[in-house]
């Protein structure tokens, strides 16, 4: 594997020349200063409480090799850390923890339902990070601890990332919530279709959305009862308070699903009961000109003994009176029966 001569990968982008985005060695006290990937490979805590945190491209070649060779991790384990399954699990390996989280997919033209998965190793002193697609949540934690308020020791690291990919989930919830109270505000009656459309596009999108993260709840779980020692009680504690956000917000996505059943079930029978006055209101035209129809019709026919043919007798006015005359009794007829 190539390595990096004094080369600081400054954000979650990669042009994939290198498999370090960022590297930093944690003080102990909220800061940390940048590695290089050459310095990565001989790091030694420099005194007590430093930590280092390598965020990695998992799709470089020869990451595989790296975990093995220089963090001695078993092959199962560093296959799964580099591999593309995805579900969300954690697991402790004698002293070490391994997971996989999942976030949701900010970047352009993605949906609220793309997911993006996080694998992560960490034995207590180091920690390994590693994404295949652009993951905002790292590079948050990241910030944070370049402006001196980050986490102080691998176990808060490992909670604050958790946090940061719980908490951006509620800004998708908070859309959708959002986008169902404008649809809500909106005449369906202007466009059936396209508020359907939309609809549809939100229920996929919390159906999408409760699929991938339900797992997250079980992984979390397992990191709270199994992690190693070095995972302190007030990082258990603010695991658990991460599980009952995400229990939260898994209850909202529920309460949006719903919402945008009930709403397009309204709009689905408005349409269907629009649809049903439009009917009624044919049948009733069809009904009144159909005796009408009868009456031309039948002295339209080309045979003889037709009435009222004879010059002088004034037919066509008697028939048009006549028929003014039907007209009008059907119109009384109708009203009475209230069919308009």
């Amino acid at each position: 594997m190539q390595t990096c001569m004094n080369t600081e990968v400054l954000t979650d982008e990669s042009d994939e020349a290198l498999p370090l985005l960022f590297g930093r060695v944690l003080d102990g006290e909220g800061g940390g200063r940048p590695i290089s990937w050459e310095d990565v490979q001989h790091w030694r805590p420099g005194r007590e409480g430093e930590v280092l945190w390598v965020h990695l491209l998992r799709t470089h070649e020869g990451v595989q090799q790296w975990l093995q060779d220089c963090l001695e991790i078993p092959e199962p384990t560093a296959e799964l850390l580099t591999s593309d399954a995805t579900r969300p699990r954690a697991f402790r390996d004698g002293d070490t923890l391994v997971a996989t989280l999942r976030g949701i997919n900010f970047n352009p033209g993605a949906e609220p339902e793309d997911m993006l998965s996080m694998q992560l190793w960490s034995d207590g002193r180091r920690i390994v990070t590693l994404r295949r697609m652009p993951l905002q949540t790292p590079r948050m934690a990241c910030n944070e601890v370049d402006a001196g308020t980050g986490p102080v020791d691998v176990g808060s690291l490992i909670t604050a990332l958790t946090e940061h990919l719980i908490d951006r989930m509620s800004h998708s919830i908070i859309d959708m919530n959002e986008a169902i109270d404008e649809l809500e505000e909106r005449d369906p009656d202007a466009d059936t279709d396209a508020v359907l459309g939309k609809i549809a596009t939100i229920r996929r999108n919390c159906l999408g959305l409760k699929r991938h993260m339900s797992p997250q709840h079980e992984a979390l779980l397992a990191i709270c009862n199994n992690a190693p020692a070095w995972f302190e009680d007030h990082d258990r504690r603010e695991i658990a308070e991460t599980i009952d956000r995400l229990r939260r917000y898994l209850d909202d996505l529920d309460i949006s699903k719903e919402s945008a059943l009930v709403l397009q079930d309204d709009i689905r029978a408005r349409a269907a009961a629009s649809t049903e006055r439009t009917q009624n209101m044919l049948t009733i035209v069809a009904g009144i000109f159909l005796p009408l129809s009868f009456i031309t019709g039948l002295l339209g026919i080309n045979v003889g003994d037709i009435p009222l043919t004879s010059p002088g007798s004034h037919g066509f006015w008697i028939i048009v009176g006549l028929c003014f005359g039907i007209f009008a009794l059907e119109l009384m007829i109708a009203r009475k029966l209230k069919w308009f």
